[in-house]
């Protein structure tokens, strides 16, 4: 078997099972606004605006993994088990603590939280009703998410892929039977979808833990998540965390924005771009499973130090990306008349939804070719500052500001601020690839412990 098919042989085992993740995890969110669409429009809004919290908050979990995967990964490649066990207790912490704020938040403040997303009576109410059902999920959450993260590491990543997805099909099986109030289950409507996302987040949370139990995966000392004495490793996870974080803050804030833009925009607007962005979601599961599985393989070179390995194989990953990405928009456009045939929406909505699917399509291949650099082999050797700089100028400094523009200045058509909103992954692409080559990236951050 030649190196190229050995490597490729190697990222489709971890790829598979955590772009499946990802797939599942879109498909709750697709369910929710497919059920709820059934109910009303304004319920598929309100609880596309409220999901928002979920947003930013797995954004708090995807940056504390993202810093358990940059150290743990080169450790573990490294054979240092118990350092590696370490940073799991760190991330721990720190999910913890983020988790148990936004679920008090979401509990206590829920019509607040609204106000930051829309101006609309109806959709505030809602959607509050919806946050302070789902609330208990994101402290639940904190502990699954540390948990897959650190699975991936351990080459259990097909265990997490299993536990992700028999609670996706719980979820949605929940939603069915909540939602609409199917036999001797009540009716509750959009506060169903929410307690359904709670109890699968609980099935998790109990699989997650009897997997710890039996030694499928590393275990968590509790001892450690509460103190840790090695500061330097303590130093070094926070050393490319913080970037991280701002990144995925400022990123994640951006994306945020854009629904900000969208729900003042009118329910209309807001309908068709969040089943615009479920599609887009499902679509590109791939393309983050495959970010995430090159973080995974190139850290675990660059932690054994097989550094000119990991430099060739980043350039084949790279190239890998552009093909993937082409592919995802081509079968997004192929599936875009079955999405309108299904989906009921108001006529205005519909004629909005038919042309964001086309920009879905060409956005997903930037997405594909940034995030398996960014997210995945930057990352896999500790270069996580570049990309906190990228995003957030690309954001804050061109996109976000143009959208505001075009849609309360200029009072521009829907669709040509939705354009607008889609610029931010092509915009960057030169100065990410013109950092690529100067092969930063391609270091062993770990140490003798």
């Amino acid at each position: 078997m030649t190196y190229d098919k050995a490597i490729y042989k190697k990222l489709s085992g971890i790829v598979a099972p955590i772009a499946f993740q990802y797939l599942m995890s879109s498909l709750v969110t697709a369910s929710d606004a497919f059920m709820l669409g059934f109910l009303d429009q304004d319920s598929l809004s309100a609880s596309s605006l409220a999901g928002q919290t979920s947003f930013v908050v797995s954004l708090f979990f995807g940056a504390f993994v993202f810093g358990l995967t940059v150290l743990a990964a080169q450790y573990w490649g490294k054979g240092d088990k118990k350092t590696a066990e370490e940073v799991l207790a760190v991330t721990m912490r720190y999910s913890l603590l983020t988790g148990l704020v936004f679920t008090l938040s979401a509990a206590l403040i829920p019509d607040l939280i609204m106000h930051i997303f829309t101006s609309d009576r109806l959709l505030i109410k809602a959607g509050a009703r919806y946050l302070r059902a789902v609330s208990p999920s994101y402290l639940l959450g904190a502990f699954t998410q540390t948990y897959f993260g650190m699975m991936k590491v351990c080459d259990k990543a097909k265990l997490s892929s299993v536990i992700g997805s028999l609670s996706v099909v719980l979820n949605i099986i929940l939603n069915a039977l909540l939602i609409f109030g199917i036999g001797f289950f009540p009716k509750m409507g959009i506060e169903g979808a929410a307690l359904a996302t709670v109890l699968a987040r609980a099935f998790e949370t109990v699989m997650v833990a009897v997997s710890v139990a039996r030694k499928h995966c590393p275990p968590l000392h509790m001892r450690l998540v509460i103190h840790s004495e090695n500061r330097e490793l303590h130093k070094d996870y926070w050393k490319y965390t913080v970037p991280l974080l701002i990144n995925q803050l400022g990123w994640g804030g951006g994306v945020t924005m854009y629904s900000v833009i969208m729900g003042h925009l009118g329910s209309d607007a807001v309908a068709a771009n969040s089943i615009a962005s479920i599609v887009r979601s499902i679509i590109a599961s791939l393309c983050w499973g495959i970010a995430s599985g090159v973080g995974i393989i190139l850290g675990g070179m660059l932690g054994r130090n097989e550094l000119e390995k990991a430099r060739k194989a980043g350039g084949s990953f790279v190239r890998f990306s552009i093909l993937i990405g082409a592919a995802s928009g081509i079968v997004i456009l192929a599936i875009t008349p079955i999405v309108l045939y299904f989906i009921h929406l108001e006529p205005q909505a519909q004629h909005y939804l038919k042309y964001m699917m086309f920009m879905a399509a060409y956005y997903i291949i930037g997405n594909s070719l940034n995030s398996t650099i960014i997210g995945g082999i930057f990352p896999s050797g500790g270069d996580t500052k570049f990309g906190m700089w990228c995003d957030v100028i690309t954001l804050w400094v061109v996109v976000v500001p143009m959208g505001m523009i075009g849609a309360f200045v200029l009072k521009l058509p829907v669709l040509a601020v939705a354009f607008i909103l889609t610029l931010d992954e092509f915009v960057k692409i030169p100065a990410v690839y013109r950092h690529y080559m100067k092969y930063k990236w391609v270091r062993n951050i770990t140490k003798e412990q």
